[in-house]
């Protein structure tokens, strides 16, 4: 490249001069690097993804990448958890000197920090709960720096108060709206929700209602006992419930998404309530256990008993063995199914289906969304998603010329909102 092209003063020699030793010019030295860990690198990606909605800056993602040691979850909590402390330090000493805007953009990103070490700190240990609450603590005060009307409550679940949040589209005004009801999955929060969709929604002036349900990221803050359970259609009645009783939702405009492991919960409670008009899934899931084991290259159900890894006994596994990576990830999933066991963790997934008559009970119009890089069992669910609901169905497949080819479309979520809005916009104009 010319050295004009590339915008850099070059020395310039004369005839007789010779080049001396000099260090490489640099213009800093943050590097565009990932990591080789595959789980670990989709995890930066999620995380630069949060840029385009105010959950993340690209320079200081990259930054933290180049102290984290590959593939150590501890090492990535460490950062990301350091990185919340110096955000939200600063966003409060901003809002102290009556700087709101500053204050609510560094508490949202102090927010998704904590979430982040939230993400690969350990299910059982304590600091798993104190790093989600201080990931809503400053998700709060930065709705509070931005004022409107945003609410933070619980739905009624039996013994077990589920967390939500709820944000009335300012252009709405006194008439009645179109509202989009969000839920995410396994490892999603309510405030990365948020970012992923949520802002979006709000600017394309729906009423917005993100929820949780038992065994979701938000309720372990609160409950860390609680499970996940197959019958989500029992969150649906409760929030559905909430929202059709405030008085500015139009109930023949509600809309219901779901996210990642949520486009299975959003699936079942749409088959089972006809108070949905219009469902997103991202991505389509209608059977959890198939789709567990497609990741996992076998069935752990079937595995021997002589095999099979007890949750008292997954510390005691080497390094060399499994790797603390995804030695962490398998008691995750044991504690959040509540079973002793791994094998009895993949058993116990069998009951998380949509069947073909509850696909077919869906009747309102359906959007799937998947990437193509997502593997053959994600995009063959999807296709049965498809033609096995009893309503309108459209589908839309991102590739990686868009970069949004992976799950969720961490990657570029504005055009993911695009895509899903924009459909929403024109079923509901």
């Amino acid at each position: 490249m010319a050295a004009a092209a590339t915008g850099l003063a070059m020395p310039v020699l004369a005839p007789a001069q010779e080049a001396q030793p000099t260090e490489s010019l640099e213009r800093g030295r943050t590097r565009v690097a990932g990591f080789a860990d595959a789980e670990m690198d989709y995890q930066l990606m999620r995380q630069l993804g949060a840029v385009r909605y105010g959950g993340a800056s690209v320079g200081e993602c990259l930054a933290l990448a180049q102290r984290i040691q590959n593939g150590v979850p501890a090492s990535w909590v460490a950062e990301f958890a350091a990185a919340g402390v110096r955000q939200e330090q600063d966003a409060a000493a901003r809002a102290r000197r009556g700087h709101v805007v500053s204050a609510r953009d560094q508490y949202l990103v102090a927010s998704n920090s904590y979430r982040a070490a939230e993400y690969y700190c350990g299910v059982l240990d304590p600091k798993h709960a104190q790093l989600g609450l201080k990931s809503r603590e400053c998700f709060l005060a930065a709705m509070h720096q931005q004022g409107g009307a945003f609410e933070a409550f619980s739905l009624p679940f039996g013994e077990t108060p589920l967390p939500a949040y709820y944000i009335r589209a300012p252009q709405a005004r006194a008439r009645r709206g179109k509202t989009l009801m969000i839920i995410s999955g396994y490892d999603g929060t309510l405030e990365e929700t948020w970012l992923a969709y949520g802002r979006a929604a709000l600017e394309r002036g729906y009423h917005l209602m993100l929820f949780t349900g038992p065994g979701q990221m938000d309720t372990l803050r609160f409950h860390p006992g609680i499970a996940f359970i197959p019958e989500y259609e029992r969150v649906a009645k409760v929030a559905l419930d909430h929202v059709l009783s405030r008085p500015g939702t139009d109930p023949r405009r509600v809309a219901l998404m779901g996210i990642s492991f949520g486009g299975y919960f959003a699936t079942r409670m749409a088959a089972h309530e006809p108070r949905i008009r219009a469902l997103i899934a991202n991505s389509p899931i209608v059977d959890l256990h198939a789709y567990m084991a497609s990741f996992a290259g076998f069935d752990p159900a079937q595995m021997p008993d002589a095999e099979d890894i007890r949750l008292a006994d997954v510390d005691a596994i080497p390094p060399t063995v499994i790797p603390p990576q995804t030695r962490e990830m398998m008691r995750n999933l044991m504690v959040r199914l509540g079973q002793e066991s791994f094998k009895r963790a993949y058993q116990r997934l069998h009951d998380f289906r949509v069947n073909d008559t509850a696909l077919r009970a869906i009747r309102c119009p359906v959007l799937g969304l998947t990437g193509s890089g997502e593997g053959a069992e994600p995009l063959a669910q999807a296709e049965r998603f498809h033609h096995g609901v009893g309503g309108p169905a459209t589908r839309h497949m991102f590739t990686d010329l868009e970069g949004a080819d992976g799950h969720c479309q961490n990657a570029n979520l504005a055009y993911s909102a695009a895509v899903s809005m924009d459909w929403l916009d024109e079923l509901f104009a």
